[in-house]
């Protein structure tokens, strides 16, 4: 990889650089420029047309609409064949006083902005996956078409699903209209587990690595939980500001199948089962 001629492109002179730890298939590097550092992110330009380009005009979206920490962009690019994300750069920390409750907060606040559509602008990307977004007016649609099926026919495509599952995927999807509860579409990370924020120097959260659409709001939730779960004064501080429907929690497993399926097909095993077996417990 041609990493100095993305230095080059950066447009200041960097000093030093250290590789770190950035995610599954970004190459990833801290940067150093006199007093400041940068975060860098590199993929390949062609086998991820557009990548950093859509997550940079996601976290500026997000800048605008969540107040809380989120890295600053300072230039998405392209050098020889590589792309790449140039953001400030965030160092971790300890939470400090209320730092969960304003969390939850500046989430709530979020999500309380109601937006035009289910969608997007523009497709984007979780993870390595191209991630549709196309506009809907009625979030089961937007869920189902957007969501779930493109997921299960890629599945199947790849042998991970038999016709069995793809017709019971068909079945749960005609029976989600009445899950979920009927509300407007809110301005979503999309991509929201715990490794996708962190606690900063300064004792505040940080969000990062979105996957950002408007969407039904449980999705952020559900994805909060999928993975451990956040400290209970985020959920306690959401719920003050923006209270979710009594049966939320029964819907968890909804708001986490289409991760699920994403990690179906990047890392196939117990994800897939568990995918089925959820579309299987909504169409008894």
């Amino acid at each position: 990889m041609p990493l100095q001629d993305i230095l080059d492109d950066c447009g200041f002179a960097i000093i030093k650089y250290q590789q770190v730890h950035g995610g599954d298939i970004n190459q990833s590097y801290c940067l150093y420029a006199n007093a400041t550092r940068y975060f860098l992110k590199v993929n390949d330009a062609n086998r991820y047309p557009g990548m950093f380009e859509k997550e940079a005009r996601g976290l500026n979206r997000l800048a605008e609409n969540f107040n809380a920490r989120i890295p600053q962009v300072v230039k998405p690019g392209i050098a020889k064949h590589y792309q790449y994300l140039l953001l400030e750069w965030i160092e971790p920390g300890q939470p400090k006083g209320d730092c969960w409750e304003r969390f939850g907060i500046a989430l709530a606040t979020m999500h309380q902005q109601q937006q035009a559509y289910f969608g997007w602008e523009e497709d984007n990307y979780i993870g390595s996956l191209v991630q549709c977004n196309a506009k809907h007016d009625q979030w089961h649609s937007f869920y189902t078409e957007c969501r779930i099926m493109p997921l299960v026919r890629n599945l199947f495509d790849n042998g991970s699903f038999s016709r069995q599952d793809v017709a019971t995927s068909e079945a749960f999807c005609k029976k989600v209209r009445l899950q979920f509860s009927h509300e407007p579409p809110a301005l979503l990370h999309g991509d929201l587990w715990s490794g996708n924020y962190m606690i900063t120097s300064t004792g505040e959260a940080a969000i990062y690595d979105p996957a950002v659409y408007y969407g039904h709001r449980e999705m952020d939730i559900g994805m909060t939980k999928l993975f451990g779960g956040f400290d209970q004064r985020f959920y306690d501080a959401y719920n003050e500001v923006y209270p979710l429907e009594k049966d939320w929690l029964n819907r968890l497993p909804l708001t986490q199948l289409y991760p699920l399926l994403v990690h179906a097909i990047l890392f196939g095993g117990h994800y897939t089962l568990s995918a089925i077996e959820i579309m299987k417990a909504f169409t008894r």
